[in-house]
């Protein structure tokens, strides 16, 4: 067998940035802050969303601001009609 083909487990904690709840498992990542817990040094890695904060995970609806993201498209597009986009053809009859 080939020797130094698998890489490495490390023992690693996850924080969750939003709860501050910590996920010790073990992963090949590593990090230069280190923490110990119990008597075992782990590699922190800090994460943004988790399944402790995901809105799938928890249930927790999150409001979009719908009203400001059309604003936003008609400011940077403009409207059909200032560009000539709204010009139908009438069928003659």
């Amino acid at each position: 067998m080939k020797t130094d083909l698998h890489p490495t487990l490390n023992n690693v904690v996850f924080i969750d940035l939003a709860t501050n709840k910590e996920f010790p498992t073990k992963s090949t990542m590593t990090s230069d802050k280190t923490k110990m817990i119990g008597d075992e040094q782990y590699y922190v890695v800090s994460c943004s969303v988790t399944s402790d904060s995901h809105p799938a995970y928890t249930g927790e609806q999150r409001l979009v601001d719908t009203a400001g993201r059309i604003d936003k498209f008609k400011q940077r597009y403009g409207s059909l009609k200032a560009r000539g986009g709204d010009k139908k053809k009438k069928a003659k009859k």
